[in-house]
């Protein structure tokens, strides 16, 4: 029964997961802008909508992978010692953390020949080549680490404003155009034109 109930259960499109991805940073940036710059009181904000999220993601489509937990774990973890000790830099390496984890861990697959991205994925792409797998889990794993690079110059050299607005018209639109970037790729190892969508690993 809960194989049929899994099975019955929709499955979120780039819309929806875009929403529960860019929501809780939304929600950040506004509670941020709106309480004069408070950045405690937008992270304990943060943290709970990035909770809330993940129990709609589990609830409504029955989907959290590791990696989602992860990232999840992280917010409230680091955000809770950036309230507690008062000190906002710890949040802003949180997305460091993240990338060079999630690109550590593709880098790894792709040198052990274990496909890491597509246990991430699941059936996004059906038809994908194992070279296929291997060229697009490479390309992530790069991407994510010039990812960890940007996040540490931005929150280095500028204000948390800014910081904060990197991450919203940033880092995710970057996510996006990489993803299409990569369709060509996809189409040529195997990706029917049919399933030709751009799929996003988790973002952080």
């Amino acid at each position: 029964m809960n194989k049929v109930s899994d099975a019955a259960r929709p499955d979120p499109g780039m819309g929806v997961r875009l929403a529960l991805d860019l929501g809780p940073i939304v929600v950040y940036f506004a509670a941020f802008t709106l309480t004069g710059q408070n950045i405690y009181i937008a992270t304990g904000l943060f943290m709970a909508v990035t909770a809330v999220a993940m129990v709609i993601s589990l609830v409504r489509f029955g989907k959290v992978t590791p990696i989602q937990i992860f990232s999840a774990a992280m917010v409230l973890v680091l955000g809770g010692l950036t309230i507690w000790l008062h000190k906002e830099w710890i949040i802003k390496i949180k997305p460091t953390i993240y990338y060079v984890t999630v690109s550590s861990v593709l880098l790894w697959g792709v040198i052990t020949g274990r496909p890491t991205l597509q246990m991430v994925l699941g059936q996004a792409y059906p038809g994908l080549s194992p070279e296929g797998w291997r060229l697009l889990t490479r390309n992530w794993a790069f991407f994510f680490l010039a990812m960890a690079i940007a996040n540490e110059v931005v929150w280095r050299n500028f204000s948390t404003t800014t910081w904060l607005g990197y991450k919203l018209w940033g880092a995710m639109p970057a996510t996006v155009i990489f993803a299409a970037c990569n369709v060509p790729l996809l189409m040529r190892h195997g990706l029917a034109a049919d399933d030709n969508k751009v799929v996003l690993p988790p973002e952080e």
